[in-house]
């Protein structure tokens, strides 16, 4: 049997990605609540899950290619590594808050696999702005961008729980209804871990202060996220942490960016 963190960090892998990892004895255990029980090793599955990418984006700038090309494949790896599960959460999330009039057919629209306006109208930006900006940033520092890859993955995927714990689940079943038995002081815990990997942008060059604030922006963000699902659905789901996740991660890249 795998010791407890490196099982839960199977789990977390297993929650986050689509990488073909086995499913620990744990796991089977915990059932569709094993995220609850391993929420601590999340930044460390967050920053695997970036790592990845990252050296997409080194090894493409090694091979001689600009980071106007580098950048687009760095992402499109990371949305491969994930099945765009984080993708698809903004998508429903902007489909069912900007076409719904009523908190019921918002809830409707988000279970609908087909993608309206909205989602693909938010899903492009979502791509495009940190292409452009993982684009910005290497062209400045390479190793930075690939920093804040890292740093951003890890913080974002941890802060997209903010609104599973804050907030009641806005239906039964789903993603969002498994982790309702999550613990605030192994969250608290998570977050500083996330923070403390969200210090490595300072070791390729980054100054305290950018790096505070682009932790900053990705704690706002996360916040406006949950602010607006308890707005919209007066709850959360699985979709509302993968919009959570979009948005930490982007306001985070944006900075690194400015």
């Amino acid at each position: 049997m795998l010791p407890t963190p490196l099982a839960d960090l199977l789990i977390c892998l297993r929650f986050f990605t689509r990488l073909p990892l086995p499913a620990s004895a744990r796991e089977i255990a915990l059932g569709r609540e094993g995220l609850a029980h391993a929420v601590v090793m999340v930044p460390l599955a967050g920053a695997i899950t970036g790592f990845g990418p990252a050296l997409v984006l080194a090894g493409a700038s090694a091979l001689g290619l600009p980071p106007l090309v580098a950048a687009p494949l760095a992402i499109a790896a990371l949305v491969a590594s994930t099945g765009a599960l984080h993708e698809d959460g903004l998508a429903d999330c902007a489909d069912g808050f900007g076409g719904g009039h009523t908190r019921e057919r918002k809830l409707e629209i988000m279970r609908d696999s087909r993608i309206g306006t909205f989602g693909a109208c938010a899903v492009g930006l979502s791509l495009y702005l940190r292409v452009a900006c993982l684009t910005v940033i290497a062209a400045r520092d390479m190793p930075l961008a690939a920093g804040a890859l890292v740093a951003s993955a890890a913080l974002s995927r941890t802060l997209c729980l903010l609104p599973l714990i804050i907030l009641p689940p806005a239906r039964e079943g789903g993603a969002g209804a498994a982790v309702t038995g999550l613990s605030r002081p192994r969250y608290a815990v998570a977050l500083g871990m996330a923070l403390a990997i969200s210090t490595l942008p300072l070791f390729a060059g980054a100054s305290p202060g950018h790096t505070t604030l682009a932790c900053l922006a990705a704690a706002i963000a996360a916040g406006f996220a949950t602010l607006l699902a308890r707005h919209e659905i007066a709850g959360q789901t699985g979709d509302v942490a993968g919009a959570t996740q979009q948005l930490a991660e982007l306001a985070m890249l944006v900075v690194f960016a400015g």
